[in-house]
């Protein structure tokens, strides 16, 4: 089998230096995604058109919402992937669990934590739940885009071995085998493609049917997840969970996959709920 790799783009992971303090590019994906999500809310809230009669919260309220969301993130994210990606190492060095600048960040938790964040921020502000996950979810591909980037300009996270892919790359510490970039994959399906889904959505007024937004992420999420992960590497703890090799151009089914099925399901009810709500 003819192999083929084309150079991997290597990028100084550290996008700023200040003096002692380093300002890296995953970390400031996640500003640049809160914000322009927070921006992109702002538009959204703007436009009577698109909610109706829907009670939502209103542009001034956001700067409230955004740092509930930032907490619920950073927290679940964290707590979700001590929890499923890599419990026995933290129960051995439970002191790891707040070392969040290690890495370690799971999206399923997260999404977990900013879905309570929000639903709190929701019952305090007097707001219905589902609109308020609508309007969040139609935010958050954003976020999703500018990481997976940051991913690959980390060289995180690749893909599985393709050693016949045209535009297959030899990732630095992944070993000599070209491979799937997994991660730019995965920034066109859960990023780009799936927020103009979501905007197609909501200016065919998904958001005068609350939780429709939230159900369609939900199941373009799990969709896109899934199917990327069928050309990410496991994570090398956990490996895949019902057979295969990590190191094998195939393999079974991986946490990311697992994780994303009552994902999906929960999608589709909403998505549901929704429709026979608005019938």
């Amino acid at each position: 089998m003819p192999v083929f790799a084309i150079p991997f783009p290597v990028i100084d992971p550290v996008a700023l230096q200040l003096g002692p303090l380093s300002v890296k590019w995953y970390g400031l994906a996640y500003v640049v995604g809160l914000i322009g999500g927070w921006w992109y809310a702002r538009r959204l809230v703007s436009s009577p058109a698109l909610w109706g009669s829907s009670k939502h919260p209103a542009a001034e309220e956001l700067d409230d919402m955004l740092l509930w969301v930032a907490l619920g993130v950073v927290l679940g994210g964290r707590i979700g992937f001590v929890l499923f990606y890599d419990l026995e190492r933290y129960l051995a060095r439970p002191q790891d669990i707040i070392a969040i600048w290690q890495g370690g960040m799971s999206f399923h938790g997260g999404l977990l934590g900013a879905a309570t964040a929000l639903f709190l921020f929701a019952r305090r502000r007097g707001h219905p739940a589902l609109s308020v996950f609508d309007l969040a979810a139609a935010v958050v591909p954003i976020g999703l885009f500018l990481g997976r980037i940051a991913n690959f300009i980390n060289a995180e996270l690749w893909g599985r071995p393709a050693p016949g892919l045209p535009f297959a790359m030899v990732f630095p510490n992944a070993g000599p085998l070209p491979r799937h970039p997994s991660q730019l994959y995965e920034a066109l399906g859960e990023g780009i493609l799936l927020f103009i889904l979501l905007a197609l959505v909501v200016r065919a007024g998904g958001f005068k049917r609350p939780g429709l937004v939230a159900g369609v992420f939900g199941m373009g999420y799990a969709v896109a997840r899934i199917v990327c992960e069928l050309f990410r590497e496991p994570d090398p703890q956990l490996g895949f969970l019902f057979g295969g090799s990590v190191d094998a151009l195939s393999g079974g089914i991986t946490m990311g996959m697992l994780l994303s099925v009552p994902l999906f399901f929960a999608g589709l009810y909403l998505a549901l709920r929704a429709r026979r709500a608005g019938a």
